[in-house]
């Protein structure tokens, strides 16, 4: 069995606890926030600003280091708040500017950043500068991409065979300018022409307006979808005959992705944070950027600026079949291949993908929760991941995605996002505490009775206090500083092991539905003898009991933290 052994302190992310100032984010539990669906104040049914202050306390508790809002700006939600009609304002939905310097404060006093989402590749239809910009108004005729219509037998036609990630051309005319304009998302999200330096120079003042209202960083939507090519090249087939051919994936993205000018835009946004640290002497500012494409395209973003390029290996490249075997070199290419002196990141869920507990089974829903939280680097959680949330199954009729909407009835289920995002469960009360009225925006889960977080508070074992006792052990040196080897322990294990002097933690995976004897200590070099510091709910395992690492019983499908007992919780 060949060890694979990093030694962190080589590693920007490895420098010993993070200086509060500078390194803040380097062991970071970034938390997001999906503001609709988190806590509604006002009994209309939406959650709002209001409603997320009042449970701070929570994230507070589970010992998050900052919290990520979606979008929260002025919008006709289209797309739910990613269709922004003012960049630097809030929508009435969700409160007002007033509203969110409560919650800033709020958060900063119980020790939380503000993290903002930035959605710079569209505006809505409906921003003033689109207005002007059909209108033909100088400078803003060039904040958006618009192109004449071609003529093909004497019909009008979109300029060329790109398609929206909604389904159908990504062109849409305009019986005011007599052009078409580009959106690569919704009709009512046109795309921005970042080879305006106009443009460019209006989304750099939108970012120093949310600094100076506190924010310590943003997360950056669709990045890699900023740019396209100049020429406007029809993009080639996928050539597959299983979708039709409106739909995205019916072509390859060559064209209207991954295009290179992006990087240097997201340079000068990272000279803008960093100039504005050191000019108010704050803390650094994080970039968090959202881009699904290659490993390498991916990894390239740390270059540039990007404090966090999300690692969507959980979301995209590793699923409730992949062994053990695929995790181990997933999480191994990810660790060699980053730059030095960066950190790494493991993202367990978010908005748009299936809830974690939904894509690795109830069995296993704290399987990639335990090894976001062990792996070195920064967490990035999904509201309601800490309580193991599941998806909730919609009828086409029931669907208001537009992702969904746009799909049709027959192929809805694979593109809406509407089952990941339905309200909080925070108890048994009306709509499960989200709100007091029983008509919200998207339906609550019906199994909120007997999944909620005031009903895991109650119990000693639960997906809470498991999230809970893992974020405690990652503020230990062990695991901020500590060295890391993943390796396959047998066919079925995998091993994750963190030493930092005679501190020891090692998580081991069962990803077989049977129990399994794993020989720990030879294979790993562990010490003789553990603690169960956190066992996965199901698992039958009582925390704090000894463990002969020579011979370890896995139960089937469980996941289990053993430690030097000094790192067990306090009682």
């Amino acid at each position: 069995m060949i060890r694979f052994w990093l030694l962190l302190f080589l590693a920007g992310f490895t420098s010993g606890l993070a200086n509060d100032q500078t390194d803040w984010y380097k062991n970071a539990v970034v938390y997001q926030i999906y503001p609709r669906s988190f806590k509604d104040s006002n009994g209309d049914g939406i959650g709002d600003l209001n409603g997320i202050t009042s449970k701070l306390d929570h994230i507070a508790d589970i010992g998050a280091t900052a919290i990520w809002l979606s979008p929260i700006y002025t919008s006709p939600q289209v797309d739910f708040g990613y269709d922004i009609s003012n960049f630097t304002d809030i929508d009435p939905d969700y409160g007002t500017l007033a509203d969110f310097s409560n919650l800033v404060s709020k958060a900063n006093s119980l020790g939380l950043k503000v993290i903002m989402d930035f959605v710079p590749n569209h505006s809505s239809h409906l921003h003033p500068w689109f207005k002007k910009s059909e209108q033909r108004v100088k400078p803003f005729d060039e904040y958006y991409i618009w192109r004449d219509a071609k003529e093909i037998n004497g019909t009008r036609a979109p300029p060329n065979n790109w398609l929206s990630t909604f389904t159908g051309p990504a062109w849409k005319w305009s019986d005011i300018r007599k052009q078409y304009f580009l959106h690569q998302f919704a009709d009512g999200q046109p795309d921005l022409n970042y080879r305006s330096e106009k443009l460019q120079q209006e989304m750099k003042n939108v970012l120093e307006f949310w600094l100076s209202r506190g924010v310590d960083g943003f997360r950056i939507d669709a990045i890699n979808h900023m740019f396209e090519d100049a020429k406007l090249l029809d993009e080639p087939s996928a050539n597959r005959t299983d979708i039709p051919k409106e739909d995205y994936n019916s072509l390859v993205h060559i064209y209207t992705k991954d295009q290179p000018e992006t990087y240097n835009v997201l340079s000068s946004w990272r000279k803008l944070l960093d100039d504005y640290s050191n000019r108010t002497k704050s803390v650094t500012k994080m970039i968090l950027t959202e881009a699904y494409t290659t490993h390498d395209l991916t990894i390239k973003f740390y270059n540039y600026g990007s404090t966090a390029p999300f690692n969507f290996m959980f979301i995209s490249d590793l699923n409730s079949q992949s062994t053990a075997m695929d995790f181990k070199t997933t999480i191994n290419k990810w660790l060699t291949s980053m730059p030095k002196n960066e950190v790494a990141n493991w993202v367990v869920g978010n908005h748009d993908n299936h809830r974690v507990a939904s894509r690795f089974g109830s069995q296993r829903a704290d399987q990639i929760t335990m090894l976001s939280m062990i792996l070195p680097g920064i967490s990035v959680v999904y509201n309601g991941d800490e309580i193991g949330m599941l998806d909730r199954n919609f009828t086409y009729s029931e669907t208001v995605d537009p992702a969904g909407c746009n799909a049709g009835p027959d192929r809805y289920q694979y593109s809406s996002r509407d089952p990941e995002r339905t309200p909080f469960q925070w108890d048994n009360s009306t709509s499960a505490g989200f709100s007091n009225t029983t008509k919200t925006w998207l339906p609550v889960h019906s199994n909120y009775k007997t999944l909620n977080l005031a009903l895991q508070k109650t119990k000693p074992v639960s997906h809470y206090n498991v999230f809970k006792s893992l974020v405690a052990l990652k503020r230990k040196p062990v695991i901020a500083s500590g060295s890391v080897q993943v390796t396959r322990v047998s066919t079925h294990v995998l091993g994750v092991v963190r030493k930092s002097g005679a501190s020891v933690a090692t998580l081991l995976i069962n990803f077989f539905d049977r129990p399994l004897i794993v020989k720990a200590q030879s294979i790993l070099g562990l010490p003789a003898q553990l603690a169960i510091h956190t066992a996965s709910v199901g698992s039958a395992l009582s925390s704090g009991a000894n463990v002969n690492t020579a011979s370890v019983r896995l139960p089937g499908a469980a996941s289990v933290v053993l430690t030097t007992r000094e790192l067990l919780p306090t009682q």
